[in-house]
């Protein structure tokens, strides 16, 4: 079993199939869609069929998710659509008004109940998963270090001094906005979680493209666009007070902003293996 994460896929259903299709995940794989699946693109409804029925998924809500619930839920408040629609609404509305009326409902309903955060434990490190991140230095009550217990690191529950329990108080501590809307107060200090011996969950969120944490974040060597001035992933954070470990990365590779810019990542969280596809004019 393989766990997988990706993100921000802004309506680009042929990219993200092609994607689908060279990672070939098993059924029995885990899958974190970290939100942002519409807007923009051709063929938001499209992607929200694919990443609604893809094996082994769990799909959180992303600020493009908050933004459609908001202006469906009260279309009568002006500035609900204008937000909206300033953010590449179109795109959605035309997909979802072209729905005959039960598929519209039964798929905007599961939109509005999909989970603002996941939490996994992937050989040996804990992982806290959110669209746009979360603000550093919340309080949460921890369960308490235990004795690293080898069979309870293997099973899932407990790695690296780190319970499901804890993940689920930290991660419930945070503000709602702050998981599907924060940007420069994440990337641009440590998130606090990973101590100076390196132990302790690395945050995975999307919802800013890796060229715009210029500015945001110390950087690494790597750069955030390739050689065909592409982006990709983006880890940052690793200083000696994390034991230079890399305390958040960035998943959001600009699908947003089409062909020539963008790609779609699929990161697989078990050996770090990263597969991109571009986006292609036209999709």
């Amino acid at each position: 079993m393989a766990t997988y994460a990706f993100s921000d896929v802004h309506g680009h259903r042929a990219t993200l199939e092609r994607l689908l299709e060279r990672v070939s995940p098993a059924d029995d794989d885990r899958i974190f869609m970290l939100g942002d699946m519409i807007d923009r693109g051709p063929d938001p409804v499209g992607v929200l069929r694919i990443c609604r029925e893809l094996p082994g998924a769990t799909v959180l809500m992303g600020n493009h998710e908050d933004l459609m619930l908001t202006y469906l839920e009260a279309p009568e408040v002006g500035m609900n659509q204008v937000n909206w629609e300033m953010n590449g609404a179109g795109t959605t509305m035309d997909g979802l008004s072209s729905l005959p009326e039960g598929e519209r409902v039964e798929l905007l309903d599961w939109v509005a109940n999909l989970p603002l955060y996941a939490y996994a434990f992937v050989s040996g490190r804990p992982y806290a998963m959110v669209h746009a991140g979360i603000r550093p230095g919340v309080p949460f009550e921890r369960a308490g270090e235990k004795d690293e217990a080898p069979e309870a690191a293997e099973d899932g529950a407990y790695a690296m001094g780190w319970s499901d329990d804890d993940l689920r108080a930290m991660l419930e501590a945070q503000r709602p906005e702050d998981l599907v809307w924060i940007r420069e107060e994440f990337w641009g200090q440590p998130t606090g979680l990973v101590g100076e011996d390196g132990r302790g969950p690395i945050v995975i969120a999307g919802h800013t493209p890796t060229p715009y944490l210029q500015g945001m974040a110390d950087l690494p060597d790597r750069l955030p666009l390739d050689e065909n001035g592409l982006c990709r992933m983006v880890m940052v954070g690793a200083s000696a007070q994390t034991g230079g470990v890399a305390d958040r990365w960035d998943i959001d590779c600009g699908a947003a902003g089409g062909a020539g810019f963008g790609n779609l990542l699929m990161l697989r969280l078990d050996d770090g293996q990263e597969t991109y596809e571009p986006v292609r004019e036209g999709e």
